[in-house]
C-alpha cells in the first residue's frame, strides 16, 4: 500500500548569501528532495538589480515567472526579458544567470529536479555589471 502524502509547510524566506547572489535576493524552500520527487522547489525573489552569479545545473532546471519582470542570459547568448506567467526550462550543464530588471522587484518559482543525482547546482563567477548592463 502507498504511504500518504503530507501537506508540508514552506521554510521562512532566508536570505540569499553574497557568493551567490549579487544584491538582495530572498528564498524560500516550498519542498525540499523527497523520495518520491527527488526534486527542490523554491520561491526567490530578487530586489532590483539584483541576480544569480552565473551557474549550473547537473539536472536542468525549470524557473516559472511569477512577479514582476526580469532577465535571463545563457553564456554567449543575449540578455532575455523574463515576464510573469513565463517559464524557462534549462538543460543540465547550461551556464547562465537570472535575476530582476534594473527598476522593480522579480520573483520566480525553481524547480530543481533529480538532486540526488548531482545535487542542485554549481555555482561559478559573479555577473559583471557590464554583462548585467549589455543590450538584450
Amino acid at each position: 500500500m502507498a504511504q500518504s502524502a503530507k501537506p508540508t509547510s514552506p521554510q521562512a524566506p532566508t536570505q540569499g548569501p553574497e557568493s551567490y547572489f549579487t544584491g538582495t535576493v530572498w528564498i524560500t524552500t516550498l519542498a525540499g528532495p523527497n523520495a518520491q520527487t527527488d526534486c527542490v522547489v523554491s520561491q526567490v525573489t530578487f530586489e532590483p538589480k539584483a541576480r544569480t552569479v552565473w551557474h549550473t545545473h547537473p539536472n536542468g532546471q525549470i524557473l516559472l515567472a511569477t512577479k514582476g519582470t526580469g532577465y535571463y542570459q545563457e553564456k554567449g547568448q543575449s540578455i532575455q526579458i523574463f515576464r510573469e506567467g513565463e517559464s524557462v526550462t534549462i538543460a543540465s550543464g547550461v551556464e547562465h544567470w537570472h535575476g530582476a530588471g534594473p527598476t522593480g522587484q522579480f520573483t520566480h518559482i525553481a524547480i530543481n529536479p533529480n538532486v540526488s543525482k548531482g545535487g542542485a547546482v554549481n555555482w561559478l563567477q559573479a555577473v559583471t555589471e557590464e554583462e548585467y548592463n549589455a543590450p538584450h
